[in-house]
């Protein structure tokens, strides 16, 4: 019985954090009241009180779920058999496709924009995406593939600042459909910035063809520009599940 019980609380906790994750991604922080998730949710005020104590409170919850992705986003990209260079590019296709199409995630991106409205300390998120970014260079640059002069962990707070805005602005001036498509732009401009070798004017577009490259250094029109590499083939359906709860992405 205990153990059912617990299952129930669970699911109730999940379906009150995914309402809240909608109505904040449409709304706002100050836009969404604890009646409007009670609402959407079906279930009582009270049931948002007991789990979460206030709406401060299941902020703080979506944002710290909304990132938690990221460390199993980070884990799919450790493959050294693929260029760092080419894990860095899949890895902010994945990024891009949760900010723009998970909303739990799109949630805890509005929220953090909001912090400042916000009762209550919200977590960090870009500490451990600037962490990878900055072994990803790291390991460029241990393979002889970084430009010279190009320092990871300087480098990796520039790229995730510089990415990070480049997706907010792109999601106000076109919407969210335009962030992956927008992508391959940004990699044209940045990626040559970061190679040891950028053989200027080949750049890629377009995916890079299914076969793995033959060594840790590839040329730049092996990288892929249009599309994830590697961990575009292992994404799980989550993303796929978060957005059709939110009816706003149907």
């Amino acid at each position: 019985m205990r153990k059912i019980l617990q299952e129930r609380a669970r699911a109730t906790r999940r379906s009150l954090l995914e309402a809240a994750a909608c109505l904040f991604a449409q709304q706002g922080y100050a836009g969404t009241s604890v009646n409007d998730i009670s609402a959407r949710s079906g279930r009582t005020s009270g049931s948002v009180y007991f789990h979460y104590a206030s709406k401060e409170g299941i902020a703080q919850a979506v944002v710290r779920e909304g990132f938690a992705t990221w460390p199993s986003l980070v884990h799919r990209y450790d493959d050294p058999s693929v260029p760092p260079l080419e894990r860095l590019v899949a890895l902010s296709y994945d990024i891009a496709r949760a900010l723009a199409e998970d909303s739990v995630t799109r949630a805890g991106a509005r929220l953090w924009a909001e912090r400042h409205t916000i009762n209550v300390e919200l977590p960090d998120p870009f500490v451990l995406w600037t962490t990878a970014v900055t072994r990803l260079l790291a390991q460029a640059r241990a393979g002889g593939c970084l430009a010279a002069g190009v320092r990871p962990a300087a480098t990796a707070r520039t790229l995730v600042r510089a990415f990070y805005g480049f997706c907010t602005l792109t999601e106000a001036l076109e919407g969210s459909h335009a962030l992956t498509v927008r992508l391959s732009d940004w990699w044209q401009l940045t990626l040559p910035a970061l190679q040891q070798d950028p053989r200027a004017g080949q750049a890629p577009t377009r995916p890079a063809a299914a076969s793995p490259p033959t060594d840790n250094c590839p040329p730049p029109h092996a990288l892929s520009l249009g599309a994830p590499a590697a961990g575009e083939r292992k994404r799980t359906a989550r993303t796929s599940e978060r957005a059709t709860n939110c009816p706003e992405r149907q």
